[in-house]
């Protein structure tokens, strides 16, 4: 882990979103006795962030986790490279809602 690589174009992207006034997060699976090591490659490698959430549920391919909160969340799943977020439309699962029910919709760059 120390001696690991940064994704091309992560740092300059996250620190860009951290710098625009963006919530960073860090969701890893790995455990709280990595915490120490993995702060410190964060700030060698100079990443600017809110916090650094330990244990995430360890999954296999295909599989998923539920991630519920009561507040909007803009959740990025990694895929191989960092590029501009786009707009994309498609199915997700949601409550149902009750009557007096009211989305709200999060601006995004």
């Amino acid at each position: 882990m120390a001696d690991a690589e940064v994704f091309p174009d992560a740092l300059d992207r996250l620190n860009r979103w951290h710098a625009n006034g963006d919530e960073i997060h860090f969701f890893t699976a790995r455990t709280e006795s990595m915490r120490g090591v993995t702060e410190q490659w964060l700030a060698k490698h100079g990443f600017k962030y809110h916090s650094l959430i330990m244990n995430k549920p360890r999954i296999k391919d295909g599989e998923v986790y539920m991630w519920i909160d009561n507040r909007p969340v803009k959740a990025i799943t990694f895929k191989d490279r960092w590029t501009e977020l786009v707009k994309k439309e498609m199915e997700v699962d949601v409550f149902a809602e009750p009557a007096d029910f009211t989305y709200h919709q999060i601006e995004t760059d």
